[in-house]
């Protein structure tokens, strides 16, 4: 389980715009340290996030496992469309837990119209307003999609429009915006690009639930709760 200890992150010093803490209820704030003592003492292995944001934790141990040749399969348990980029092929896969739908690279292609690699590119193209960046003027889901998925990435997008030879609205006017503001999609890149070298734990072998740890029960009785 990975969690936002603080909201700001890195991005903050890349984007001045990007989400911060500001507007969320005292209420709710106050419960962040009580999950994450909660989940410690269940015995579940918590990664709370400072200088980088949960999502990071989520794609770096996704990484991490993936490279296990023991571990059959990953599943990162969120329908944050950030982590989409992490999923490969039917090996590493995302589920929404509320919908109880897993999706694949062929889930991901289906729903936003490219492949994982390029979810950050389409990111920067589209914004993320949960995440407090605007993407770039008229650059909407569609045309995103319909560019990216024959170019793949912002650098391999040609400045001239005509030889997209893609079913794109006003491919002129995109291709104008994307030209002159080149750096800014590619910040915005950046900002959507997940950091997968994070260090979270020595081996997958960490992560096997063994039960609740002697904390447990004392907490539960604290909360009002059954330990059992």
């Amino acid at each position: 389980m990975a969690t936002d200890h603080v909201i700001e992150s890195f991005r903050n010093g890349l984007w001045p715009g990007y989400k911060t803490g500001d507007g969320i209820e005292p209420d709710l704030r106050a419960q962040f340290p009580l999950l994450e003592d909660a989940l410690d003492a269940m015995g579940v292995a918590v990664w709370p996030m400072v200088e980088f944001e949960a999502d990071d934790a989520l794609a770096s141990a996704a990484a991490q496992a993936a490279a296990d040749p023991r571990v059959e399969r990953v599943v990162i348990c969120t329908p944050d469309k950030d982590l989409a980029q992490c999923v490969q092929g039917t090996r590493v896969v995302q589920l929404n837990r509320r919908t109880r739908v897993t999706i694949d690279e062929q889930g991901v292609i289906a729903k936003f119209g490219v492949h994982p690699e390029s979810i950050p590119d389409y990111l920067a193209l589209v914004g993320d307003a949960a995440d407090g960046y605007p993407g770039l003027r008229g650059w909407g889901a569609k045309s995103s999609a319909a560019v990216l998925a024959k170019f793949r990435h912002l650098e391999q997008i040609p400045d001239d429009w005509r030889t997209w030879g893609v079913n794109a609205s006003s491919p002129g006017a995109l291709a104008l915006t994307l030209t002159r503001e080149r750096d800014r999609a590619r910040l915005f890149r950046d900002l959507a690009t997940l950091r997968t070298h994070l260090k979270l734990f020595e081996s997958v072998d960490a992560l096997e639930w063994s039960g609740p740890t002697p904390r447990f029960a004392a907490l539960a009785a604290q909360m009002q709760l059954r330990a059992d």
